[in-house]
């Protein structure tokens, strides 16, 4: 790997814990049992695509998603379903990324959508005192503000862009192939964070001097 000097990460999966399974059968349990199908970390339905990329309101997306529902389904079920992938924020991760301010600029750019924005602000805020992950970064972005999302080469063209990266010194952290995929295209160096393979802090013990 090249040196680098600027960080982009991914947050679900690389700092925050996921579990998709989690989601997937609440869904399965409200009877929507064919929810696999409509939606995957890798693959995606229009609906949750555009939900994705600012393109439909929350209630926009809750509404549709009942009309696949049993009779009696309610938006707050829907809403907690949706949810119940977002687990925990590590608290040695989010004391890393403040370590790894100190050296490099360092930028989050997730795909994400107003309901789990909510909802991972929540759960920040039960483990640290901040309700917004700002102080961590130089800046945070979000596919639903711009209208874009990973892999779409421009939204990595945006992100450097936006903050004057010299791409061949940045390097982008996903735990996707996919959007690995589109971050090369732009220049940037990649990593594939695995999350099984060890502790983010481990990673870094890893590759940096």
């Amino acid at each position: 790997m090249q040196k680098f000097e600027n960080i982009i990460f991914d947050l679900g999966g690389v700092i925050l814990n996921l579990d998709y399974s989690k989601t997937t059968q609440a869904f399965k349990d409200l009877g929507l049992t064919n929810f696999e199908e409509m939606y995957s970390q890798a693959a995606q339905t229009g609906l949750f695509d555009r939900f994705e990329k600012g393109l439909c309101s929350p209630s926009y997306f809750v509404n549709a998603l009942l009309d696949y529902m049993p009779a009696g389904t309610t938006p707050n079920q829907i809403v907690a379903a949706w949810n119940a992938m977002i687990l925990e924020f590590p608290i040695e991760n989010l004391e890393l990324l403040l370590s790894l301010k100190q050296k490099y600029r360092i930028f989050l750019l997730s795909n994400t959508n107003e309901i789990h924005i909510q909802k991972l602000h929540r759960t920040l805020s039960q483990t640290v005192s901040e309700d917004t992950l700002v102080p961590y970064f130089e800046r945070v972005y979000y596919s639903s503000d711009l209208n874009l999302r990973k892999p779409e080469l421009e939204i990595f063209e945006k992100v450097c862009n936006d903050n004057g990266l010299e791409r061949s010194k940045t390097v982008f952290i996903d735990d996707t192939l996919q959007h690995l995929e589109g971050a090369k295209k732009a220049g940037l160096q990649t990593i594939h964070f695995q999350k099984g393979a060890r502790h983010l802090k481990e990673f870094f013990d890893e590759i940096l001097p």
